[in-house]
């Protein structure tokens, strides 16, 4: 019996869909339905799971409460000054660079990447330490500097890390700003502050929301960067997730936290789709 060609596409879609879909499944969705059951357990004399049902872990988030507070001040704070040195240097390589240059000035964006995170966060380490500026300092007479574990050195090792994932996304949204708008605007009388405001500020909202979206969510979970550069004295939930999960074996509590931050993460998602639906007057923004 031969098959419509709706049916065909579907089934055609499927086939494309299934293994996505499936790693999904395994790699995402069935971790995070055992997190959800440890998250009601409780924590066995030896550390670990033992099965139950209680509410307890989560009545006791507070307990943490310094580690939600750190992440959820420092991470928008970062995102924000991420956004803040991200988009006059978007702006500049996809409007005001030259062809020729452009390719080169982008490279330079991602060549950070080509080094891992973990080697540029001690160098920071470095800099910031007591051989490091504070040094410099004492010889211009400014002496008992303190750069590292303290919650601008962290804010530093965020901006810096992060700023590449928030240029590219607002680079190829200003990458596609038609410039006869600009041209348009201009010749109509309006001042340049006025075009940027009205043309290419709204039409490059879905790449600041997929920019700050992607830095926020990252952020949330971070622990390398607290880790290093607040030195135990500034930590967010990632760290206290490890110290739970690796060190206490508090797995039903560790649960709890994780459980919450996928919930913060939802609504900051949420929120972040809310805003741009409003402010750009569409629907259709890509948050991912």
């Amino acid at each position: 019996m031969a098959l419509s060609p709706d049916t065909r596409k579907r089934l055609i879609t499927a086939a494309l869909v299934a293994p996505a879909s499936a790693w999904l499944f395994v790699f995402l969705v069935l971790p995070f339905i055992a997190i959800v059951v440890f998250a009601f357990g409780e924590r066995a004399p030896e550390g670990g799971y033992q099965a139950a049902f209680t509410f307890a872990q989560f009545a006791n988030l507070g307990s943490r409460a310094q580690a939600f507070k750190n992440t959820l001040v420092l991470a928008p704070i970062g995102s924000f000054v991420c956004l803040l040195v991200a988009y006059p240097v978007a702006y500049y390589l996809a409007v005001k660079a030259s062809p020729q240059h452009r390719l080169l000035l982008v490279s330079l964006v991602v060549v950070p990447f080509w080094t891992s995170l973990l080697v540029r966060t001690y160098a920071w380490m470095y800099i910031l330490g007591a051989r490091g500026i504070p040094h410099l300092l004492e010889f211009v007479g400014i002496e008992n500097v303190r750069l590292l574990n303290t919650p601008g050195a962290v804010l530093l090792g965020i901006v810096y890390g992060y700023l590449p994932l928030m240029i590219m996304p607002i680079y190829v949204s200003l990458e596609k700003l038609d410039r006869r708008l600009l041209e348009a605007s201009a010749d109509l009388g309006a001042r340049p502050l006025s075009t940027f405001f009205g043309i290419t500020l709204p039409l490059s909202l879905p790449g600041v929301m997929t920019g700050v979206a992607l830095v926020t969510i990252l952020l949330l979970g971070e622990y390398l960067i607290p880790q290093l550069l607040g030195g135990g004295k500034v930590f967010f939930i990632g760290n206290a997730l490890v110290d739970l999960f690796l060190q206490s074996r508090n797995w039903p509590f560790g649960s709890a936290i994780a459980v919450t931050l996928v919930v913060v993460v939802v609504i900051v998602l949420l929120v972040a789709m809310r805003i741009a639906w409003r402010v750009a007057g569409t629907r259709q923004v890509d948050l991912v």
